[in-house]
């Protein structure tokens, strides 16, 4: 048989075992929650690097558009040879 000693004992190791257990859960747990956290920001990030590529292709794609319009691209490719004709 086993006596009060013995007894408080098995309870406190069964106790500890089971902290033990909640503690490893509740480490899990917030990992995992911190893990989908980190990839919900990440996505987002990329995706808002996705979008501010786009937009500076359409701006560079809208700049060369309106320098062709203006002329301006003919003007810079004149304008070295008009400097050694001034000089």
């Amino acid at each position: 048989k086993l006596d009060a000693a013995q007894v408080s004992k098995l309870n406190a190791k069964d106790a500890d075992e089971q902290t033990t257990q909640d503690l490893t859960e509740f480490v899990q747990s917030l990992l995992q929650k911190m893990h989908e956290r980190f990839q919900e920001m990440s996505d987002s990030i990329i995706g808002r690097l996705d979008d501010m590529g786009k937009r500076l292709d359409e701006l560079e794609s809208s700049i060369g558009e309106l320098m062709t319009q203006a002329g301006i691209d003919e003007d810079l490719s004149k304008q070295p040879s008009a400097s050694k004709d001034q000089e």
